[in-house]
């Protein structure tokens, strides 16, 4: 498979797990571009020991869990309290912004995992990523839709 070919397979699904991971748009752009550099790198010691799929969303990963530990270590500002509010009169637009708000709050393997979840990657391939057994991933994809679908339900404005 040739790198054109990898990257138009993988960098929208890559982008949405370091969004998933990070909940900042211009650090999964910027994380994106990275694990497609290592990718790109790399690729020709890719050993076909498991999917290609499976390799890239491990780089990313990583990547991911690197700048949340550079991220923990650097002295955040308090952000004014007075924030605009961007309102929008398009529900699916609003109910899209609540569940990725409900994401972001989850714990980091949960949102790992429902971020990909979301991305159609296959359990089985989702348990080689996270290092899990394919049963346990099924047990928290059905633990995690459930604590969302009670997060709509309790917001009740949807």
């Amino acid at each position: 498979m040739d790198f054109d070919t990898i990257y138009s397979e993988f960098s929208h699904k890559i982008f949405s797990v370091c969004l998933s991971y990070l909940n900042d748009t211009d650090k999964a752009y910027d994380l994106t571009q990275e694990t497609f550099i290592t990718v790109w790198q790399n690729l020709h010691s890719f050993k076909h020991k498991s999917n290609i799929g499976t390799w890239i969303y491990r780089i990313a990963c990583n990547k991911c869990l690197r700048q949340i530990e550079n991220d923990a270590r650097i002295k955040k500002v308090e952000l004014p309290t007075q924030i605009e509010v961007i309102e929008t009169d398009n529900i699916q637009e609003q109910k899209h912004i609540f569940l990725r708000n409900c994401i972001a709050d989850l714990p980091e393997l949960e949102r790992i995992i429902i971020g990909l979840f979301l991305e159609d990657v296959p359990q089985e391939r989702i348990a080689e990523i996270v290092g899990l057994s394919h049963s346990n991933v099924r047990v928290k994809v059905h633990r995690i839709k459930e604590k969302l679908t009670k997060k709509f339900k309790a917001n009740g404005s949807f």
